[in-house]
């Protein structure tokens, strides 16, 4: 089966290289962007502006080879892991998840901050956080991934995933 994906509309946000990068929002938290929605979907941002977080869900354009074996920035032992058991963009679908907060909404642009996504990227869907539906409750495990939030917070990007 294809699966044929539409952008959105594009982000924008202040890192235009890949390389020195933050890797995960922790790393950007005080990063604002914008999102720049394609007209026609303009009508689909009503009452999003209720909302204090969103899940961005977009496309890693600047991917062109996908890994099974990844070592991810994060892990302390450089060890090779699956790439379905970690965040790089490395995935067969090339496909990454944020959670954002979301400062504003005007007309077809959506302010955000947190955001650790490269200018231009195209975004396939939007959704908002709802406690209710998505807070974890009970134990929640990491496997592999042991780094602090502050390290989490200062990891950058290399040449690793950059070809």
């Amino acid at each position: 089966m294809n699966v044929t994906l539409e952008s959105i509309a594009t982000i924008r946000s202040p890192f235009c290289d890949l390389k020195d990068m933050p890797v995960q929002p922790r790393g950007a938290k005080d990063t604002c962007a914008t999102i720049e929605f394609k007209e026609e979907f303009v009508e689909g941002l009503k009452d999003l502006d209720g909302f204090s977080h969103l899940y961005l869900i977009y496309y890693f354009h600047k991917i062109d080879e996908h890994e099974l074996s990844v070592i991810p920035f994060n892990d302390k032992t450089n060890t090779p892991r699956g790439v379905f058991s970690t965040r790089t963009p490395m995935h067969p679908n090339s496909i990454g998840l944020s959670v954002v907060e979301l400062i504003s909404v005007d007309k077809n642009v959506v302010t955000i901050k947190g955001i650790d996504i490269l200018d231009g990227t195209p975004l396939l869907d939007i959704k908002p956080y709802i406690e209710n539906f998505d807070k974890i409750e009970g134990e929640v495990k990491s496997g592999w991934m042991n780094s602090s939030s502050k390290e989490v917070g200062s990891m950058r990007s290399d040449e690793r995933f950059i070809k």
